[in-house]
């Protein structure tokens, strides 16, 4: 039915309406092949037109868009009639990709490897890292916090050696080409698909200004199927992208489509939307719009002819400077530049699809699957190049979106994900720069950004300044908005080509050092001098995070590619355009040669800049430094505010900036922290360097102190800490001459003296620049090699109780001998402390190689050549200022001056020693070219050190204030000297101010004539100080007599710190040893300076031994003025008080250690025989106990009981016990399993639901043990308490609310001595005396007598005690065992709560507790004594608890198993009892220890042991008797019969053997049903040897129970033995053997029997009652006949050794609960259950997966591994703590969370240390920190 084309025109719509509905109502898969094969035709018109309206039908975009049928017809035609996915197969076989281009989002894990990657940025998926090789190599694991893309394949971006196997191979280059038909319907579709969704995306457009809601999420929520159709085609290859590009990037249809067909007035309407979009995207109106373009606004107006210069190439500097220049540049902004200028409104006119996806993508904020979207289809590379300069088109766009996003964070993140991808290409970089100006669009548009927070600067002048900075507490700093354009920007410089083009480019310069001048001098901080500030702000985070990113950052990057000489032009343009910069900063805050007073700031980006590229130009390109440097006064300006930051910094640490709060703080020690040091610290002293070359004596003199006088408590840490600069400025050589090696060891020398670090805090504590630690600079060491050559690794060690340790790294002998650096720490440390702490250090490695005992020095260190640029240094150290200081320090040293302090004698002896170490070579020139003859000349002739140093000074002129103390009265001659003192320390304020200082009264020097200017700085007048105005006192000149040289000084200072007279004779200089000066203390350091400065000059070591000759002491001041005499009474008093504070610390510690020892010592005698409460010698009297908490001594009594401190927990790890030996392996693929069948808690179950089957439940819940899973463990601390005392002291812990993660509700606490976690307290029966003897005295009786006693003592009806305190509490401590476990744990019994129940639970808490002593004790007892698990055992004290309980249930006589022990009866019941052969023998064992009165009688014990042991044997040989194949079994027989006969039979096995296979037989299918196996698996023939070891092993279960049991009751040692005698040791000690036969080994189990009856007749009963069981089936009863009681010790599972390995597996694994990939994944390391960590989604009735996983699978104890974090969490009841990690990376640290993503292994001390507190059942005790998990985890 096709209608004529005419007829469609000329009837409208209609009928075309009426095809469209015939073919939509066909079956879609038919229409699509109908019209696919249409299509194909050479004639294709009729398909053509019969698809577009069918198109025009299905999409329609008025129809709401969650309606998905759109999107199925788009599936079905594109398939062309064949099913989409197979369509997809088809597709995806012809892809020719040779890049990867896997897209992620955040939080997925990807790879970076340093060694491969070009681009810093480069990153692998798992699966392209895990197939490609990169062993060896630096990488690391990553999760990704923006999205990224896969790189491999790429060459711009990684090495191909790196690449996996698949883009290696480039498997896609020999891709067939794509048959046309193919892909034909998706090019005729697609178009149509893709503007379906942008017409939606323009309806869904609101305004943010308009009033509607504005719900962007609910339209990008609709359309999620059509755009992740779009993500779907991109995953199916090139050859579908090649599709994808062409639709997106082709201009035509972009025109015929996108504004749709004539007459189509939706479509229209649509558009127009988008239009008034567009419009609106611009910074300012249309109206003005149309003005500033039309009118010719001239230069420098508000318009922006101007502004498009700007933009254009003919950038007007001056306008520019006039725009920012101006103070009313807040109102005038850089709106113009962007809006008026046409070169922008042309690029956002869009001409194709691509632009308008990413125009939408925009305003949508960048939504998640477009951004993945567009990232899946950059492999294409046509797709590209188009995508990237369409960014950069929008870049302007986007950053203004970004600023008024309220989202910024995720958009910021979006973002980065894209042009990450695009700017990390060096050759797509360098294109966009220079087709789209990418370089001008970012410079522009960050300008733009920070002009939108601009404030006035209150630096220097507050009227007049016209400087503007950002304004740090806006939120565009505050939360970093920034970040994503200053990423790039530094992203793109790393490219040498863009960055040259940069360099190049002097308006872009310009432009940028305006943009850095926004920055200079933000965050300014006014000292408070009144009250404490009220409100802290803590803006100076975002200050110092944006002058670091956008600032140093961009900064860093250039410099890097100004490292040769080539570039040395660039370097020069930098400078000039910074000088620029700064004499436009200098002008517009009025600053002309003082700084302001009283405020700093810490942010000098442009003086940064000049620094580090001046120190690149002298560095690497071989510039001379003069040919750089600015005119004199110009150079006095720049040096300013950098040494006004040194100044502060001296403040600051000497509390002077105290009421500006602990920000000012923070401040400074960001400043020279780790990340900024290097772009903030390093450049300003480098400054300082540079400058000091010209201006160095002015500077020393002209300085003049401006705080009047310093409080006296700030006056010497001002002094230490100017002193420090100059010595650090003096001595350092970072940028003045060090390599880049140099400094990376100093670097790392420094900070490794100062503590031991790990690998990790020492890479993050070495500042990045000038070494980058990734990608190595060719031709520099590596900074592995450089940490292998200055430390020693120290492999993590374990103190079994104490903290993991870290692998540490820790200076060499040699490095601590030769290269530690005081001052490079001082320079280098945060905190103070860490000065203090490195000189600890190197004191103890002095003590240790024993080269100097006492308080040393810090050692002078010897520096590396100066570059000639910087030898004005040396002149500072040559000049008369300097020495006149240290002249006057030296003195007022001797003569004992309050303020001087050992610090700076030792700062004044270091810069003595830089002087002489340091000549100047013309010493003939004057040093300054403004000569001031007069000035000088009372001091020192010349400025040469040498010659000045003996130079003698007979008398000083001081000029004091009138007002000062000395002048009051008058002076007589004989105050002078002091007088000189007191005027000293004031002229020394002055003279030394030197960086202290801010005034500089620099323009007088330099206008004046020299002559007035000598006037000025005289330094005789110097303490004329800068009052404010107001009448300065008077002043009075003194004139001092001296006669002291520096020389004469230091010797006398010698003297004085060796404290005695003549320490030096005159000849020691010829008898002196040079070698050992470089440690030791002041003396030594004296020493040093005298014998350098003797072999500098001849003069100096005749002047040396003449004082020597003749030194007298110092003779102190007549009299002294009272205040001084009130100054030292003061100062001697607090010296005293020091010390007697010291003394009483002392004593103090030492008391507490010793209380310690006696505390913690368990293993002492008093403690010892109180516990061990078997020893003998303590029975004979009653016990005593001592009460730790009212300290009484005494025995436990009825009334008032003592009681053990316990901790009663449940436990599971006996039942967690397997057969074999080795631990199972963690699976890490889906084929590997963990089955728990062959545990130990699992056999018991078995075995008991077995038994309730077909025996009576009494009887059944006598003849086992529970307790396997979730029995109660008792242990002990050892200490005793009475239990009313323990009573108050829970009251007391109840009222105190400072709880330390227990809860005393739950009846917990900590023992009041030792503070070990407990919960309940156990009594202690009083100590009976009196029958001790008889008690444990050998018997005689015959066995027949002994057998009848103790069934006569079972008849004995338990005694109801009388009912007292002790027999409460006894009562009470059960309850608190029962509560201690699960009920599910504790009801075993076909009718729970019966007293069967209960007293199967009592005598298995008896039997868990001997168990897990065994597991303890190794499990066996051939080490013997008392090993430290007995130590702390309570199982005495435990048992007579269980033992009174469970008298009062007596056995019902009739059933008493005594009887079927030992006497022959016959058995008439219903329901069969448990036949003996299949009951536990250690279980009844206990329930007769039990039930028995107490305290038993050991020939009673022993007794019932032996009879036992029969049992024991007869089940040993019937279990054994099945493992024998038919043949064997009669070949056995017939030996056995024989013996049978023989006398003495029942005590050979053999006869036995025959005995029971004859009797067993008689049921013929016990053995029957394992012949099929047996003979399978007995190729090995038994022998009597072999039979005898099985024999014996099967017992020996049972005997080192019984022989712990009679260790605990009656104190019985255990001796040792080896592992091949343990049953014979153990058989004599029970007293089955009389005495050890001769050789141990030889001796036969079954002659330990002692038969009460006839054996065979005891034997046949027993049999018989197997026998004759009717119901049971055969395989049952064979079962529960042979049960092995041997288990291997407990252990958690075998992990693998590689980190990886687990991560990669269970990281992505699905959780087999709720199906899902859990958040947080762990892993149960006791069974390997995978389980949610705080999984919602597998909570029940409240309770989290892991804690619900705990009480399953550990009765409450978990240990888990976190896959996310590689750390192990252990889950105690209601508690949990952080156990730590048992990988750790190549440096033995941890990686909690992977944050570094470094290759991880496990290692095997701490995963046995974590085994071992698991078995051992202490985690409470060894890790402190617990918090509650509320049954969150």
């Amino acid at each position: 039915g096709l209608i004529s084309l005419d007829v469609a025109a000329l009837g409208g719509l209609e009928p075309e309406s009426m095809m469209a509905a015939s073919l939509l109502r066909r079956d879609k898969k038919a229409t699509a092949a109908h019209l696919k094969a249409d299509l194909t035709r050479t004639d294709n018109s009729s398909g053509l037109r019969q698809l577009q309206e069918l198109l025009d039908a299905v999409l329609d975009p008025e129809k709401p868009a969650g309606d998905t049928e759109a999107l199925d017809w788009c599936k079905c035609l594109i398939a062309g009639g064949e099913g989409f996915e197979e369509f997809c197969k088809t597709v995806r076989s012809y892809d020719n990709a040779t890049l990867c281009g896997l897209v992620w989002t955040a939080n997925f894990v990807a790879y970076r490897c340093r060694t491969c990657g070009i681009s810093p940025c480069m990153s692998l998926c798992a699966e392209c890292f895990n197939n490609g090789d990169h062993t060896g190599h630096d990488f690391n694991m990553f999760r990704s916090q923006a999205g990224g893309a896969c790189d491999c394949g790429d060459s711009n971006v990684m090495r191909e050696s790196g690449f996996c196997r698949r883009h290696r191979l480039r498997t896609g280059e020999n891709v067939p080409s794509i048959p046309r038909d193919l892909l034909l319907m998706s090019e005729m579709v697609l178009p149509r698909f893709i503007l379906y969704i942008i017409q939606y995306l323009r309806d869904g457009y609101v305004e943010p200004d308009t009033s509607t809601e504005r719900d962007l999420q609910k339209v990008l929520q609709q359309l999620e199927p059509q755009i992740s159709f779009l993500e779907e085609l991109t995953k199916m290859g090139g050859a579908m992208r090649t599709v994808l590009t062409k639709i997106l990037t082709n201009q035509q249809t972009f025109t015929e489509l996108s504004m749709g067909q004539e007459g189509n007035l939706y479509a229209k309407k649509n558009y127009d939307k988008y239009l008034s979009a567009l419009k609106n995207s611009f910074l300012v109106s249309v109206e003005e719009k149309a003005q500033s373009a039309t009118a010719d606004v001239p230069v420098g107006a508000e318009g922006g002819a101007g502004a498009m210069a700007l933009l254009g190439e003919n950038i007007s500097t001056s306008f520019l400077l006039s725009q920012i220049g101006t103070s009313d540049l807040t109102t005038c902004s850089l709106t113009v530049f962007l809006s008026s200028d046409p070169r922008i409104i042309e690029s956002l006119k869009h001409k194709y699809f691509l632009e308008e996806l990413l125009f939408w993508t925009i305003k949508y904020e960048f939504p998640q699957k477009m951004v993945t979207f567009l990232l899946n289809m950059l492999p294409d590379q046509d797709y590209k190049i188009t995508f990237t300069k369409t960014f950069v088109q929008h870049y302007a766009f986007i950053m203004k979106t970004l600023m008024k996003s309220h989202e910024s964070d995720t958009m910021s993140n979006r973002i980065v994900h894209i042009s990450v991808q695009l700017f990390s290409n060096e050759e797509l970089a360098r294109h966009v720069t220079e087709e789209c100006g990418l370089l001008e669009v970012m410079v522009t548009v960050l300008l733009y950004m920070m002009e939108s927070c601009l404030i006035k600067s209150e630096l220097q002048d507050e009227e007049n300044s016209r400087h503007v900075v950002v304004n740090c507490s806006e939120a565009l700093l505050k939360n970093n908005t920034y970040w994503p354009l200053v990423s790039d920007f530094i992203n793109i410089l790393s490219h040498q080509s863009v960055a040259k083009r940069f360099l190049e480019d002097k308006s872009l310069l310009m432009l940028w050092m305006s943009f850095v001048s926004f920055f200079q001098g933000m965050n300014l901080n006014k000292r408070e001098l009144n009250e404490h500030v009220e409100f802290e702000s803590q803006t100076y985070y975002a200050a110092f995070a944006a002058e670091l990113e956008a600032c140093a950052q961009p900064m860093w990057g250039l410099l890097t590619h100004c490292k040769v000489k080539e570039t040395q032009e660039y370097t020069k343009t930098v400078v000039r355009y910074c000088l620029k910069t700064l004499q436009m900063w200098f002008d517009t805050i009025c600053f002309i040669d003082e700084p302001a007073p009283n405020q700093v700031t810490f942010h000098l980006p442009l003086h940064r800049y000049y620094a580090m590229f001046l120190s690149k130009a002298v560095k690497c390109q071989g510039l001379d430094l003069d040919s750089l440097l600015p005119d004199q006064e110009m150079l006095m300006k720049i040096m300013v505010h950098p040494l006004q930051i040194q100044a502060c910094l001296s403040e600051i640490h000497s509390n002077m900036w105290v009421r500006n709060g602990l920000q000012i703080k923070g401040q400074a020690m960001t400043y020279v922290q780790s990340h900024f040091c290097n772009s903030m610290i390093d450049p300003d002293i480098y400054l300082l360097y540079a400058r000091i070359t010209e201006v160095v004596d002015l500077l020393t003199m002209a300085s003049q102190h401006q705080n009047a006088v310093l409080d006296s408590e700030q006056e010497r840490p001002m002094l230490e800490g100017a002193l420090t600069f100059l010595v650090i400025l003096t001595s350092l050589r970072i940028h003045l001459g060090m390599t880049d090696d140099e400094i990376l060891r100093a670097e790392m020398v420094s900070q490794l003296c100062m503590n031991d670090r790990t690998h990790s805090a020492l890479l993050d504590l070495i500042p990045e620049n000038p070494n980058p630690k990734s990608g190595i600079v060719p031709g520099s060491c590596s900074f592995e090699d450089m940490l292998s050559a200055v430390a020693d690794f120290k492999a993590p060690v374990f103190e079994p109780g104490g903290s993991m340790q870290q692998g540490m790294y820790t200076p060499k002998a040699e490095v601590w001998e030769k290269e530690f650096d005081p001052i490079m720490v001082v320079l280098r440390t945060v905190y103070r402390r860490d000065v203090q702490s490195a000189m600890d250090r190197y004191s103890a490695f002095l003590k240790q190689f024993g080269i100097h005992t006492g308080n040393p020095w810090p050692p002078y260190k010897e520096r590396t050549q100066l570059h000639p640029c910087y030898k004005g240094l040396i002149r500072l150290l040559h000049c008369k200022t300097l020495h006149i200081v240290i002249f006057t320090l030296l003195y007022k040293i001797w003569m004992d001056h309050q303020n001087m302090s050992e610090h700076v004698l030792c700062m004044v002896l270091y810069l003595i020693e830089l002087g002489l170490d340091n000549q100047v070579q013309d010493s003939k020139e004057d040093e300054v070219r403004l000569s001031v003859p007069h000035c000088h000349d009372s001091w020192f002739p010349g400025t040469n050190l040498l010659s000045n140093l003996h130079h003698v000074i007979n008398f000083v002129r001081v000029r004091v204030p009138e007002t000062a103390p000395e002048v009051k009265r008058e002076a007589p001659p004989s105050t002078s000297t002091e007088a000189s003192a007191y005027g000293q320390n004031l002229r020394e304020a002055q003279v030394f101010s030197l960086v202290a200082e801010r005034r500089r009264k620099f323009q007088e020097i330099i206008n004046r004539s020299s002559s007035e200017a000598a006037q000025v700085v005289r330094p005789k007048s110097s303490s004329t100080r800068w009052v404010p105005p107001g009448t300065p006192p008077q002043l009075v000149t003194e004139i001092l007599e001296i006669r002291e040289s520096m020389l004469s000084l230091l010797i006398k200072l010698h003297q004085k710190l060796s404290s005695k007279q003549n320490s030096l004779s005159a000849s020691w200089l010829e008898d002196m040893d040079t070698s050992r000066h470089a440690h030791g203390d002041g003396i030594t350091a004296i020493e040093r300076i005298l014998t350098k400065a003797a072999a500098r000059s001849c003069q100096i070591k005749r002047s040396i031994q003449d004082i020597c000759g003749k030194v007298c002491p110092p003779v102190p001041p007549k009299k002294n003025s009272p205040t001084d005499k009130k100054a030292m009474d003061k100062e001697e008093r607090r010296q005293r008080a020091r010390e007697r504070q010291q003394k009483l610390l002392a004593e103090f510690a030492s008391r507490q250690k010793s209380f310690m020892e006696t505390a913690m010592d368990v293993e002492s005698p008093e403690t010892d025989a109180a516990m061990d409460l078997g020893a003998s010698e303590v029975m004979e009297s009653e016990v005593l106990y001592d009460c730790v908490i009212c300290g009484q001594s005494g025995p436990s009594t009825e009334d008032r009981p003592t009681g053990l401190v316990v901790l009663l927990q449940a436990s599971s790890v006996l039942g967690h016990r397997c057969k074999g030996k080795d631990p199972k392996n963690l699976p890490t693929s889906d084929e590997e399993h963990i089955y728990s069948a062959d545990t130990c808690g699992v056999a018991h179950d078995v075995r008991l639901t077995l038994m309730q089957r077909f025996f009576k439940d009494s009887s059944c819940l006598q003849s086992v043990s529970i307790g396997w899973d979730g029995g109660v463990y008792v242990q002990t601390c050892g200490h005793t308490l009475h239990i009313d005392c323990h009573k108050s002291y829970m009251e007391s812990l109840r009222n105190d609310q400072v709880l330390q993660g227990f809860s005393v509700d739950k009846g917990e606490f900590t023992c009041p001595l030792c503070r070990q976690f407990a919960n309940s307290v156990l009594p202690c029966r009083p100590g009976r005396g009196t029958e001790a003897g008889a008690w444990h005295s050998p018997t005689n009786k015959k066995t027949c007598v002994l057998v009848k006693e103790v069934e006569d003592l079972q008849e004995k009806l338990g005694l109801f005690p009388t009912e007292s305190n002790l027999s409460k509490e006894m009562e009470l401590v059960i309850k608190d065992i029962k509560n201690t476990t699960q009920k599910k744990y504790m009801d075993y019994g076909k009718n729970p709560g019966s007293p069967d129940n209960d007293f199967l639970f009592m005598y298995s808490v008896a039997r868990t507790n001997l168990e897990l002593e065994l597991v303890h004790r190794g499990g066996n007892l051939c080490s013997g004594g008392a090993s430290a698990a007995a130590k702390r055992s309570c199982l005495n004290q435990l048992f007579h608890v269980l033992a009174m309980h469970m008298r009062l249930y007596s056995i019902d006589s009739a059933y008493n198993p005594w009887t079927k022990l030992t006497q022959v009866t016959q058995n008439k019941d219903a329901e069969p009892e448990v036949p003996m052969l299949y009951r536990d023998v250690p279980s009844l064992l206990i329930i007769f220890v039990l039930t028995m009165p107490q305290p038993l009688r050991k020939e009673h014990f022993t007794c019932v042991v032996k009879m036992l042991f029969n049992l024991q044997f007869i089940q040993a040989v019937a279990a054994l008797s099945t493992r024998l194949s038919s043949e064997e079994r009669q070949a056995w027989s017939a030996s056995g019969a024989l013996k049978k006969s023989a006398a003495n039979s029942e005590k050979s096995f053999e006869a036995l053997l025959y005995h029971v296979i004859s009797e067993l037989s008689k049921d013929t299918c016990v053995y029957k049903v394992n012949e099929e196996e047996t003979t399978m698996l007995s190729s090995s023939v038994w022998s009597p040897q072999s039979i005898e070891f099985s024999l014996q092993q099967f017992c020996l279960p049972f005997l080192r129970l019984s022989c712990l049991l009679q260790h605990h009751l009656y104190g019985d040692g255990l001796t040792g033995c080896l592992e091949e005698e343990e049953f014979s040791s153990l058989a004599v000690c029970l007293g089955l053997l009389p005495s050890a036969p001769q050789p141990a080994s030889a001796v036969h189990s079954a002659s330990c029997l002692e038969w009460p009856v006839d054996a065979f007749d005891l034997v046949s009963q027993w049999c018989a009652e197997v026998t004759g069981l009717s119901l049971i089936h055969a395989e049952q009863s064979l079962t529960l006949l042979v049960k092995d009681p041997q288990w291997a010790a407990p252990h958690l599972l075998q992990l693998p050794d590689n980190y990886n390995i687990i991560f990669q597996y269970y990281h992505r694994k699905a959780c087999t609960g709720c199906k899902k990939v859990p958040k947080d994944p762990a892993l149960c390391l006791v069974c390997g259950a995978f389980v949610c960590l705080k999984g919602v989604c597998c909570k029940q009735q409240g309770v989290c997966e892991c804690v619900l996983h705990s009480q399953h699978c550990g009765a409450a104890t978990g240990i888990f591994l976190l896959i996310n974090a590689s750390v192990i969490i252990i889950i105690r009841g209601h508690r949990f703590c952080l156990w730590g990690s048992v990988y750790l990376d190549a440096h033995g640290e941890e990686d909690r969370d992977l944050r570094r993503g470094k290759p991880l292994f496990l290692c095997e001390e701490r995963y046995r240390v974590l085994e071992q507190q698991w078995v051992s059942h202490t985690f409470d005790h060894i890790n402190k920190r617990w918090g509650p998990h509320y049954n969150g985890l």
